[in-house]
């Protein structure tokens, strides 16, 4: 099962404030719900990005690091 984050919506006069409950730093706006969604999106992609570049340069060059494909699965009880 693919893990799920929670879109919050805000109305603040004639915007629409959005932001990852999960994941702080991943916020935006939009003049509705759809607008801000669709920059919800992009927002979250270039958080994500800009995280991924920041953590190469960090581990650039270094001998004793591994790197693999990670994926969070929801465990059933």
């Amino acid at each position: 099962m693919k893990r799920q984050l929670t879109a919050v919506y805000e109305n603040r006069g004639e915007w629409t404030v959005a932001y990852i409950e999960e994941i702080p730093g991943v916020n935006t706006q939009g003049r509705d719900r759809e607008e801000a969604r669709t920059n919800l999106e992009d927002a979250l992609r270039l958080f994500l990005e800009t995280n991924r570049e920041l953590a190469r340069r960090d581990i650039s060059g270094k001998a004793n690091v591994i790197e693999e494909p990670f994926a969070l699965v929801e465990r059933v009880a």
